[in-house]
């Protein structure tokens, strides 16, 4: 019962959800649980790509039994796994769906911010048709970039500091085109019309701000360096 023990049906509520790609807050929001408790159920027990129902109501039941907190494997694994999932969440409330956000922040917490494509799936336990869209997804976004590697024929995806200058001047050139756009529109329905008012206000809004935002990120680029 919500605010209780997850019980091996929520468990199994759980992986369903991980396989549909929900976030841990909708799943949360399914089962009448707390974010939080979900994502240290996932985190627990194996992760998002690792969270197996039985497995994990097994480990509570033994847990329970004998008075203990969760097992720890080396070098914290078991915290790092839920301080990944909590960044992933926190990249799919922000915008990002849910496998883009997964290899996104996979090549964030790598060691060097450099992986290939079959990297990703061995580390993220996808398929490579998956990594495959979304890379070309990142990319598309300049979250990320592809390098060659010619002598090992193969390509490598990228994340530094400059991904965040990238992304920002990306997001604020489109806020930009759309403000040009509506403000055309505007002109089209006429100015002195109320569609015309209202687009000619929203478009002359999101100007500014866009504006703003690219001045100031290059304002702030040295601080990437």
């Amino acid at each position: 019962m919500p605010g209780g023990r997850l019980s091996q049906r929520d468990r199994h509520r759980i992986a369903a959800g991980l396989t549909d790609g929900l976030s841990y807050a909708e799943i949360a929001r399914r089962l009448g649980r707390s974010t939080s408790t979900i994502s240290r159920e996932i985190g627990r027990n194996g992760g998002p790509g690792r969270y197996r129902p039985e497995q994990a109501h097994r480990a509570t039941e033994r847990r329970a039994r004998r008075g203990t907190p969760a097992p720890r494997p080396a070098a914290g694994a078991p915290g790092a796994a839920e301080a990944e999932a909590e960044v992933i969440e926190m990249a799919v409330r922000m915008g990002l769906p849910k496998m883009m956000a997964r290899v996104f922040i996979g090549l964030l917490l790598s060691e060097e911010g450099r992986l290939t494509a079959a990297e990703l799936a061995r580390r993220l336990k996808v398929s490579p048709a998956s990594v495959s869209m979304a890379v070309r997804y990142l990319i598309q976004q300049e979250l990320i970039r592809r390098e060659r590697d010619e002598r090992r024929r193969r390509d490598i995806y990228v994340i530094d500091d400059d991904t965040w200058y990238h992304s920002i001047m990306t997001g604020a050139r489109q806020t930009l085109e759309a403000a040009q756009a509506a403000k055309a529109a505007a002109h089209l329905f006429g100015n002195d019309t109320p569609v015309g008012r209202r687009l000619a206000r929203g478009g002359t809004f999101l100007e500014r701000i866009s504006l703003d935002m690219l001045q100031s990120t290059e304002r702030w680029r040295g601080l990437l360096s």
